[in-house]
């Protein structure tokens, strides 16, 4: 993947927490925390609009004539199915 260069402008705290985080060993430079962060923001943004996706549907499918303990009953059963997957 081409790379390109950017240049920034930060605060001297915000410079201060880009070296502490590189400091500590979880990132070999400036460069690779602010791609993860970006990374971060990305998979955050995806999972916003999914999770919105989600609400609209559910909104739209219209009122349960289910009572709250059958829907409580299947969410039990689909968690266990979903244990018994992953074991």
């Amino acid at each position: 993947m081409a790379m390109v260069r950017k240049t920034i402008t930060v605060t001297e705290k915000m410079d201060a927490w880009i070296k502490s985080r590189v400091e500590s060993g979880d990132y070999g430079n400036d460069s690779e925390y602010i791609r993860d962060l970006m990374r971060r923001d990305e998979d955050l943004r995806r999972a916003e609009s999914e999770l919105r996706e989600m609400i609209i549907a559910a909104e739209n499918s219209g009122t349960s004539t289910r009572t709250f303990d059958e829907i409580w009953a299947e969410g039990v059963q689909r968690a266990e199915a979903k244990m018994k997957k992953t074991a």
